[in-house]
Protein backbone atom coordinates (compact mmCIF):
# COMPACT_ATOMS: atom_id res chain seq x y z
CA UNK A 1 0.00 0.00 0.00
CA UNK A 2 1.55 3.38 -0.80
CA UNK A 3 1.53 5.84 1.19
CA UNK A 4 -0.66 8.96 1.16
CA UNK A 5 0.99 12.46 -0.15
CA UNK A 6 0.80 15.25 2.66
CA UNK A 7 -2.57 15.38 4.71
CA UNK A 8 -4.61 17.45 7.39
CA UNK A 9 -4.42 15.40 10.55
CA UNK A 10 -7.01 17.64 11.67
CA UNK A 11 -10.68 17.47 10.10
CA UNK A 12 -10.54 21.63 11.18
CA UNK A 13 -7.49 21.82 8.83
CA UNK A 14 -9.63 19.00 5.94
CA UNK A 15 -12.91 18.44 5.64
CA UNK A 16 -14.48 21.56 7.54
CA UNK A 17 -11.51 23.92 6.72
CA UNK A 18 -13.86 26.23 4.89
CA UNK A 19 -16.37 26.15 7.92
CA UNK A 20 -13.17 27.23 10.47
CA UNK A 21 -10.80 29.12 8.01
CA UNK A 22 -11.67 32.65 9.57
CA UNK A 23 -9.64 31.42 12.82
CA UNK A 24 -6.71 30.31 11.38
CA UNK A 25 -6.11 33.50 10.36
CA UNK A 26 -5.87 34.69 14.27
CA UNK A 27 -5.10 31.51 16.06
CA UNK A 28 -2.67 29.54 13.82
CA UNK A 29 0.74 29.77 14.39
CA UNK A 30 1.47 32.33 11.54
CA UNK A 31 -1.25 34.11 13.26
CA UNK A 32 0.82 34.10 16.80
CA UNK A 33 4.27 34.63 14.92
CA UNK A 34 2.36 37.94 13.03
CA UNK A 35 1.30 39.14 16.27
CA UNK A 36 4.61 38.35 18.01
CA UNK A 37 6.20 40.78 15.18
CA UNK A 38 3.61 43.50 16.20
CA UNK A 39 4.47 43.47 19.33
CA UNK A 40 8.32 43.51 18.78
CA UNK A 41 7.69 46.43 16.40
CA UNK A 42 5.39 48.23 18.40
CA UNK A 43 8.11 47.87 21.08
CA UNK A 44 10.58 49.26 19.37
CA UNK A 45 8.62 52.52 18.11
CA UNK A 46 7.82 52.94 21.95
CA UNK A 47 10.84 52.84 23.19
CA UNK A 48 12.38 55.65 19.98
CA UNK A 49 8.98 57.67 20.68
CA UNK A 50 10.51 57.98 24.43
CA UNK A 51 13.78 59.17 23.08
CA UNK A 52 15.30 56.54 25.41
CA UNK A 53 19.21 55.01 25.28
CA UNK A 54 19.90 58.63 22.77
CA UNK A 55 17.38 57.52 20.08
CA UNK A 56 14.84 60.32 18.22
CA UNK A 57 11.32 59.29 17.81
CA UNK A 58 11.25 58.10 14.47
CA UNK A 59 9.40 59.61 11.53
CA UNK A 60 5.98 58.70 9.99
CA UNK A 61 7.55 57.20 6.97
CA UNK A 62 9.83 54.67 8.99
CA UNK A 63 7.36 53.75 11.67
CA UNK A 64 5.04 52.51 8.23
CA UNK A 65 7.75 50.73 7.03
CA UNK A 66 8.62 48.97 10.11
CA UNK A 67 4.14 48.16 10.21
CA UNK A 68 4.38 46.87 7.17
CA UNK A 69 6.48 44.02 8.94
CA UNK A 70 3.66 42.85 10.18
CA UNK A 71 0.93 44.40 8.12
CA UNK A 72 2.42 42.48 5.10
CA UNK A 73 3.23 39.63 6.77
CA UNK A 74 3.09 36.52 4.22
CA UNK A 75 4.21 33.26 3.23
CA UNK A 76 7.95 34.70 3.15
CA UNK A 77 8.07 35.14 6.24
CA UNK A 78 6.56 31.46 7.41
CA UNK A 79 9.25 30.20 5.40
CA UNK A 80 12.10 32.90 6.75
CA UNK A 81 10.72 31.40 10.30
CA UNK A 82 10.68 28.36 9.82
CA UNK A 83 14.00 27.98 8.94
CA UNK A 84 15.48 30.44 11.78
CA UNK A 85 14.09 28.04 13.95
CA UNK A 86 15.44 25.05 12.85
CA UNK A 87 18.54 26.73 13.81
CA UNK A 88 17.72 28.33 17.13
CA UNK A 89 15.29 25.85 18.61
CA UNK A 90 13.24 29.23 19.72
CA UNK A 91 10.17 30.55 17.94
CA UNK A 92 10.30 34.07 19.76
CA UNK A 93 14.11 34.00 19.14
CA UNK A 94 13.55 33.45 15.55
CA UNK A 95 10.92 36.53 15.56
CA UNK A 96 13.42 38.82 17.24
CA UNK A 97 16.22 37.92 14.50
CA UNK A 98 13.43 38.36 11.82
CA UNK A 99 12.87 42.07 12.79
CA UNK A 100 16.80 42.24 13.19
CA UNK A 101 16.87 41.50 9.43
CA UNK A 102 14.43 43.69 8.63
CA UNK A 103 15.92 46.28 10.48
CA UNK A 104 19.06 46.30 8.38
CA UNK A 105 17.35 46.05 5.15
CA UNK A 106 15.43 49.52 6.17
CA UNK A 107 18.74 51.24 7.23
CA UNK A 108 17.61 51.34 10.40
CA UNK A 109 20.39 49.45 12.02
CA UNK A 110 21.10 52.38 14.53
CA UNK A 111 17.80 50.93 16.41
CA UNK A 112 18.67 47.31 16.25
CA UNK A 113 19.89 46.67 19.72
CA UNK A 114 16.62 47.84 21.00
CA UNK A 115 14.29 44.80 19.47
CA UNK A 116 13.29 42.78 21.91
CA UNK A 117 14.79 44.97 24.28
CA UNK A 118 14.94 43.93 28.04
CA UNK A 119 12.26 41.39 27.35
CA UNK A 120 11.67 37.97 27.89
CA UNK A 121 9.88 35.55 25.90
CA UNK A 122 6.72 35.75 27.35
CA UNK A 123 6.57 39.34 27.38
CA UNK A 124 6.12 39.16 24.01
CA UNK A 125 3.92 35.75 23.99
CA UNK A 126 1.47 37.05 26.33
CA UNK A 127 0.79 39.89 24.49
CA UNK A 128 0.48 38.63 21.08
CA UNK A 129 -1.87 35.91 22.54
CA UNK A 130 -4.01 38.31 24.17
CA UNK A 131 -3.81 40.26 20.86
CA UNK A 132 -4.81 37.28 18.69
CA UNK A 133 -7.21 35.94 21.06
CA UNK A 134 -9.07 39.38 21.58
CA UNK A 135 -9.22 39.80 17.40
CA UNK A 136 -10.25 36.28 16.93
CA UNK A 137 -13.01 36.12 19.88
CA UNK A 138 -14.33 39.48 18.74
CA UNK A 139 -14.11 39.30 14.68
CA UNK A 140 -14.85 35.72 14.06
CA UNK A 141 -16.42 33.94 17.02
CA UNK A 142 -18.38 36.19 19.20
CA UNK A 143 -20.09 37.75 15.33
CA UNK A 144 -20.81 33.37 14.71
CA UNK A 145 -22.09 33.19 18.19
CA UNK A 146 -24.62 36.59 17.67
CA UNK A 147 -25.85 35.20 14.21
CA UNK A 148 -27.20 32.39 16.01
CA UNK A 149 -28.76 34.49 18.66
CA UNK A 150 -30.32 36.80 15.92
CA UNK A 151 -31.39 33.50 14.14
CA UNK A 152 -33.52 32.44 17.42
CA UNK A 153 -34.93 35.93 17.42
CA UNK A 154 -36.36 35.69 14.51
CA UNK A 155 -37.90 32.47 14.84
CA UNK A 156 -38.98 33.41 18.36
CA UNK A 157 -40.43 36.18 16.81
CA UNK A 158 -42.15 34.73 14.14
CA UNK A 159 -43.49 31.78 16.07
CA UNK A 160 -44.63 33.44 19.09
CA UNK A 161 -48.37 32.47 18.96
CA UNK A 162 -47.67 29.28 17.69
CA UNK A 163 -48.94 27.28 21.09
CA UNK A 164 -47.66 23.69 22.03
CA UNK A 165 -47.54 21.13 24.16
CA UNK A 166 -44.78 21.18 26.85
CA UNK A 167 -43.06 18.20 27.80
CA UNK A 168 -42.03 18.40 31.30
CA UNK A 169 -40.56 15.48 32.17
CA UNK A 170 -40.81 14.30 29.11
CA UNK A 171 -44.63 14.21 29.82
CA UNK A 172 -47.61 16.71 28.60
CA UNK A 173 -47.60 19.41 30.34
CA UNK A 174 -48.85 23.05 30.33
CA UNK A 175 -48.69 24.25 27.45
CA UNK A 176 -46.32 27.11 25.95
CA UNK A 177 -45.41 28.81 22.06
CA UNK A 178 -42.81 27.72 20.23
CA UNK A 179 -41.68 31.47 19.95
CA UNK A 180 -41.56 31.38 23.71
CA UNK A 181 -39.25 28.09 24.03
CA UNK A 182 -36.56 29.53 21.27
CA UNK A 183 -36.32 32.80 23.21
CA UNK A 184 -35.48 31.59 25.92
CA UNK A 185 -32.35 30.12 24.55
CA UNK A 186 -31.93 33.71 23.02
CA UNK A 187 -32.07 34.83 26.45
CA UNK A 188 -29.72 32.30 27.62
CA UNK A 189 -27.12 33.00 24.90
CA UNK A 190 -27.33 36.82 24.69
CA UNK A 191 -26.02 37.07 28.41
CA UNK A 192 -23.53 34.61 28.16
CA UNK A 193 -22.44 36.77 24.99
CA UNK A 194 -22.59 40.15 26.75
CA UNK A 195 -20.16 38.09 29.48
CA UNK A 196 -17.85 37.27 26.29
CA UNK A 197 -17.72 40.09 25.09
CA UNK A 198 -16.91 42.20 28.36
CA UNK A 199 -13.62 39.83 28.61
CA UNK A 200 -10.17 41.16 29.82
CA UNK A 201 -7.47 40.57 27.34
CA UNK A 202 -4.61 40.96 29.64
CA UNK A 203 -0.62 41.19 28.79
CA UNK A 204 2.61 41.48 30.72
CA UNK A 205 5.66 43.52 30.04
CA UNK A 206 7.75 43.30 33.04
CA UNK A 207 10.59 41.23 32.35
CA UNK A 208 11.90 37.70 33.44
CA UNK A 209 10.70 37.13 36.53
CA UNK A 210 7.99 40.22 36.35
CA UNK A 211 10.27 42.35 38.57
CA UNK A 212 11.57 44.93 35.63
CA UNK A 213 15.07 44.23 36.57
CA UNK A 214 16.91 44.16 33.79
CA UNK A 215 15.25 47.71 32.69
CA UNK A 216 16.30 49.05 35.90
CA UNK A 217 19.76 47.77 35.20
CA UNK A 218 19.76 49.29 31.90
CA UNK A 219 18.05 52.59 32.93
CA UNK A 220 17.16 53.35 36.69
CA UNK A 221 15.72 56.97 36.07
CA UNK A 222 12.40 55.90 33.63
CA UNK A 223 9.63 54.80 35.35
CA UNK A 224 9.34 51.04 33.45
CA UNK A 225 6.09 50.22 35.25
CA UNK A 226 4.57 53.01 33.26
CA UNK A 227 5.96 52.75 30.23
CA UNK A 228 4.82 49.15 30.00
CA UNK A 229 1.35 49.82 30.92
CA UNK A 230 1.37 52.85 28.23
CA UNK A 231 2.30 50.51 25.76
CA UNK A 232 0.05 47.73 26.65
CA UNK A 233 -2.74 49.62 26.63
CA UNK A 234 -1.54 51.22 23.15
CA UNK A 235 -2.19 47.32 21.64
CA UNK A 236 -6.07 47.82 23.29
CA UNK A 237 -5.35 45.69 26.08
CA UNK A 238 -5.23 45.50 29.75
CA UNK A 239 -1.88 45.24 31.31
CA UNK A 240 -1.07 43.06 34.21
CA UNK A 241 1.21 44.58 36.89
CA UNK A 242 1.97 41.84 39.43
CA UNK A 243 3.20 38.07 37.56
CA UNK A 244 5.78 35.61 37.52
CA UNK A 245 7.68 35.05 34.12
CA UNK A 246 4.42 34.75 32.58
CA UNK A 247 1.05 36.29 32.50
CA UNK A 248 -0.96 34.40 35.29
CA UNK A 249 -3.58 33.25 32.54
CA UNK A 250 -6.58 34.04 34.49
CA UNK A 251 -8.06 36.10 32.02
CA UNK A 252 -8.21 32.75 29.60
CA UNK A 253 -9.70 31.07 32.25
CA UNK A 254 -12.33 33.13 32.46
CA UNK A 255 -12.82 33.18 29.06
CA UNK A 256 -12.49 29.40 28.24
CA UNK A 257 -15.32 28.72 31.12
CA UNK A 258 -17.86 31.11 29.38
CA UNK A 259 -17.30 29.96 26.01
CA UNK A 260 -17.70 26.31 27.75
CA UNK A 261 -20.74 27.83 29.19
CA UNK A 262 -22.46 28.92 26.35
CA UNK A 263 -21.62 25.82 24.27
CA UNK A 264 -23.33 23.92 26.64
CA UNK A 265 -26.92 26.25 26.10
CA UNK A 266 -25.66 25.60 22.33
CA UNK A 267 -26.02 21.41 23.41
CA UNK A 268 -28.92 22.10 25.14
CA UNK A 269 -30.46 23.58 21.69
CA UNK A 270 -29.12 21.08 19.72
CA UNK A 271 -30.80 18.59 21.52
CA UNK A 272 -33.88 20.20 21.72
CA UNK A 273 -34.49 20.72 18.43
CA UNK A 274 -33.30 17.19 17.42
CA UNK A 275 -36.22 15.93 19.74
CA UNK A 276 -38.77 18.43 18.28
CA UNK A 277 -37.98 17.08 15.02
CA UNK A 278 -38.43 13.81 16.19
CA UNK A 279 -41.83 14.37 17.81
CA UNK A 280 -42.80 15.46 13.98
CA UNK A 281 -42.98 19.64 15.58
CA UNK A 282 -40.45 20.71 12.59
CA UNK A 283 -40.03 19.51 9.56
CA UNK A 284 -36.61 19.75 7.66
CA UNK A 285 -36.68 21.22 3.95
CA UNK A 286 -34.95 18.65 1.96
CA UNK A 287 -31.76 19.94 -0.03
CA UNK A 288 -31.21 19.21 -3.26
CA UNK A 289 -29.18 16.54 -4.59
CA UNK A 290 -28.31 15.53 -0.69
CA UNK A 291 -28.91 11.94 0.44
CA UNK A 292 -30.31 11.57 4.16
CA UNK A 293 -29.29 7.69 4.74
CA UNK A 294 -27.87 5.57 2.30
CA UNK A 295 -30.42 2.85 2.24
CA UNK A 296 -33.85 4.77 3.47
CA UNK A 297 -34.39 7.47 0.73
CA UNK A 298 -37.52 8.77 2.38
CA UNK A 299 -35.15 10.03 4.92
CA UNK A 300 -33.87 13.46 6.28
CA UNK A 301 -31.26 13.16 8.78
CA UNK A 302 -31.01 16.06 11.53
CA UNK A 303 -27.08 16.16 10.41
CA UNK A 304 -26.55 19.79 11.20
CA UNK A 305 -27.86 19.38 15.13
CA UNK A 306 -26.21 16.09 15.80
CA UNK A 307 -22.73 17.50 13.66
CA UNK A 308 -23.56 20.92 16.34
CA UNK A 309 -23.70 18.54 19.49
CA UNK A 310 -20.80 16.29 18.69
CA UNK A 311 -18.73 19.48 17.87
CA UNK A 312 -19.54 21.40 21.24
CA UNK A 313 -18.67 18.16 23.31
CA UNK A 314 -15.15 18.31 21.91
CA UNK A 315 -14.80 22.01 22.13
CA UNK A 316 -16.23 22.02 26.16
CA UNK A 317 -13.60 19.55 26.66
CA UNK A 318 -10.86 21.26 25.31
CA UNK A 319 -12.12 24.74 27.01
CA UNK A 320 -12.17 23.05 30.04
CA UNK A 321 -8.49 21.34 29.78
CA UNK A 322 -7.35 24.89 28.84
CA UNK A 323 -9.17 26.26 31.91
CA UNK A 324 -7.78 23.83 33.83
CA UNK A 325 -4.44 23.90 32.80
CA UNK A 326 -3.56 27.34 32.25
CA UNK A 327 -4.55 28.27 36.26
CA UNK A 328 -1.72 26.83 37.50
CA UNK A 329 2.08 27.72 36.94
CA UNK A 330 4.40 25.58 39.01
CA UNK A 331 6.93 28.26 40.61
CA UNK A 332 7.61 31.61 38.56
CA UNK A 333 7.05 29.51 35.05
CA UNK A 334 6.79 25.78 33.41
CA UNK A 335 6.19 25.05 30.07
CA UNK A 336 2.72 23.15 30.38
CA UNK A 337 1.35 26.66 28.96
CA UNK A 338 3.19 26.27 25.78
CA UNK A 339 1.74 23.38 24.26
CA UNK A 340 -1.60 23.72 25.99
CA UNK A 341 -2.12 27.48 24.91
CA UNK A 342 -1.31 26.09 21.17
CA UNK A 343 -4.66 24.02 20.96
CA UNK A 344 -6.95 27.66 21.41
CA UNK A 345 -7.67 27.71 17.81
CA UNK A 346 -8.71 24.26 18.37
CA UNK A 347 -11.02 24.83 21.18
CA UNK A 348 -12.72 27.74 19.37
CA UNK A 349 -12.44 25.72 15.93
CA UNK A 350 -14.94 22.93 17.20
CA UNK A 351 -16.99 25.38 18.63
CA UNK A 352 -17.12 27.77 15.44
CA UNK A 353 -18.00 24.19 13.53
CA UNK A 354 -20.64 23.68 15.82
CA UNK A 355 -22.11 27.69 15.74
CA UNK A 356 -22.09 27.36 11.79
CA UNK A 357 -23.99 24.10 12.18
CA UNK A 358 -26.64 25.44 14.50
CA UNK A 359 -27.27 28.62 11.95
CA UNK A 360 -27.57 26.60 8.76
CA UNK A 361 -29.69 24.09 10.59
CA UNK A 362 -32.07 26.58 12.00
CA UNK A 363 -32.28 27.85 8.34
CA UNK A 364 -33.35 24.11 7.38
CA UNK A 365 -36.63 23.93 9.64
CA UNK A 366 -39.96 24.49 9.07
CA UNK A 367 -42.78 24.85 11.87
CA UNK A 368 -45.80 22.28 11.36
CA UNK A 369 -48.28 24.36 13.21
CA UNK A 370 -50.74 21.01 12.34
CA UNK A 371 -48.82 18.84 14.26
CA UNK A 372 -48.97 20.90 17.34
CA UNK A 373 -52.21 21.40 17.51
CA UNK A 374 -53.00 17.79 16.77
CA UNK A 375 -50.66 17.29 19.87
CA UNK A 376 -52.53 19.62 22.11
CA UNK A 377 -55.82 18.33 21.11
CA UNK A 378 -54.71 14.61 22.02
CA UNK A 379 -54.13 16.42 25.90
CA UNK A 380 -56.84 17.98 27.01
CA UNK A 381 -55.94 16.66 30.99
CA UNK A 382 -53.25 19.56 31.00
CA UNK A 383 -55.87 21.76 31.43
CA UNK A 384 -56.11 19.86 34.93
CA UNK A 385 -53.62 22.26 36.10
CA UNK A 386 -56.08 25.53 35.42
CA UNK A 387 -59.10 23.94 36.40
CA UNK A 388 -57.83 23.23 40.18
CA UNK A 389 -55.78 26.41 40.39
CA UNK A 390 -59.38 28.32 39.58
CA UNK A 391 -61.13 26.23 42.03
CA UNK A 392 -58.43 27.11 45.15
CA UNK A 393 -59.48 30.38 44.25
CA UNK A 394 -62.89 30.36 44.62
CA UNK A 395 -62.38 28.36 47.70
CA UNK A 396 -60.52 31.14 49.04
CA UNK A 397 -63.30 33.83 47.54
CA UNK A 398 -66.06 31.84 49.85
CA UNK A 399 -67.30 30.64 46.29
CA UNK A 400 -66.83 27.10 47.06
CA UNK A 401 -67.18 24.10 48.94
CA UNK A 402 -64.46 21.87 47.58
CA UNK A 403 -62.19 20.33 50.53
CA UNK A 404 -59.14 19.79 48.12
CA UNK A 405 -59.19 20.46 44.17
CA UNK A 406 -56.19 19.35 44.37
CA UNK A 407 -57.13 15.73 44.94
CA UNK A 408 -60.48 16.08 42.48
CA UNK A 409 -58.08 16.77 39.32
CA UNK A 410 -55.77 13.96 39.78
CA UNK A 411 -58.42 11.23 40.04
CA UNK A 412 -60.05 12.76 36.98
CA UNK A 413 -57.16 13.08 35.16
CA UNK A 414 -53.93 10.93 36.58
CA UNK A 415 -52.63 8.65 33.75
CA UNK A 416 -55.60 9.44 31.97
CA UNK A 417 -56.56 10.76 28.43
CA UNK A 418 -59.49 13.49 28.80
CA UNK A 419 -60.91 14.38 26.26
CA UNK A 420 -62.91 18.23 25.78
CA UNK A 421 -66.62 17.17 26.52
CA UNK A 422 -65.54 15.10 29.76
CA UNK A 423 -63.51 17.87 30.99
CA UNK A 424 -66.26 20.12 29.96
CA UNK A 425 -69.01 18.32 31.70
CA UNK A 426 -66.65 18.13 34.94
CA UNK A 427 -66.39 22.14 34.95
CA UNK A 428 -69.91 22.26 34.75
CA UNK A 429 -70.31 19.69 37.60
CA UNK A 430 -67.78 22.45 40.08
CA UNK A 431 -69.10 23.89 42.88
CA UNK A 432 -67.56 27.48 41.51
CA UNK A 433 -69.25 30.91 40.65
CA UNK A 434 -70.71 31.18 36.82
CA UNK A 435 -67.79 33.37 35.78
CA UNK A 436 -65.37 31.07 36.71
CA UNK A 437 -67.21 27.91 34.85
CA UNK A 438 -67.38 30.30 32.03
CA UNK A 439 -63.44 31.04 32.11
CA UNK A 440 -62.66 27.56 32.37
CA UNK A 441 -65.03 26.33 29.47
CA UNK A 442 -63.17 28.63 27.18
CA UNK A 443 -59.72 27.29 27.17
CA UNK A 444 -58.13 24.94 25.75
CA UNK A 445 -54.97 23.45 25.47
CA UNK A 446 -54.19 26.04 22.65
CA UNK A 447 -55.08 28.71 24.46
CA UNK A 448 -53.69 28.00 27.88
CA UNK A 449 -50.21 29.57 27.15
CA UNK A 450 -50.31 32.83 29.44
CA UNK A 451 -47.80 35.03 29.14
CA UNK A 452 -45.81 32.71 26.70
CA UNK A 453 -46.92 34.94 23.56
CA UNK A 454 -45.83 38.46 25.43
CA UNK A 455 -42.44 36.99 26.65
CA UNK A 456 -40.39 36.42 23.28
CA UNK A 457 -40.92 40.97 23.50
CA UNK A 458 -38.23 40.83 26.30
CA UNK A 459 -35.68 39.13 23.39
Amino acid sequence: MTSLPPQPLSPLDGRYRAAVSALADHLSEAGLNRARIEVEVEWLIALTDRSLFGTHPLGDTDKDRLRVLYLDFGQREIDWLAEREAVTRHDVKAVEYLVRDRLSQLGLDAIAELTHFACTSEDVNSTAYALTVKRAVHDVWLPKLRGVIDTLRRLAVKHRDAAMLSRTHGQPATPTTMGKELAVFAWRLERVAAQVAASDFLAKFSGATGTWSAHIAAEPDVDWMLVSREFIESLGLGFNPLTTQIESHDWQVELYDRARHAGGILHNLATDIWTYISLGYFAQIPVAGATGSSTMPHKINPIRFENAEANLELAGGLFATLASTLVTSRLQRDLTDSTTQRNIGVAFGHSLLALDNLQRGLGEILLREDVLLADLDDNWEVLAEAIQTVVRGEIAAGRSQITDPYALLKDLTRGRRVGAEQLAEFVRGLDVSDAAKERLLALTPATYTGLATDLVGLV
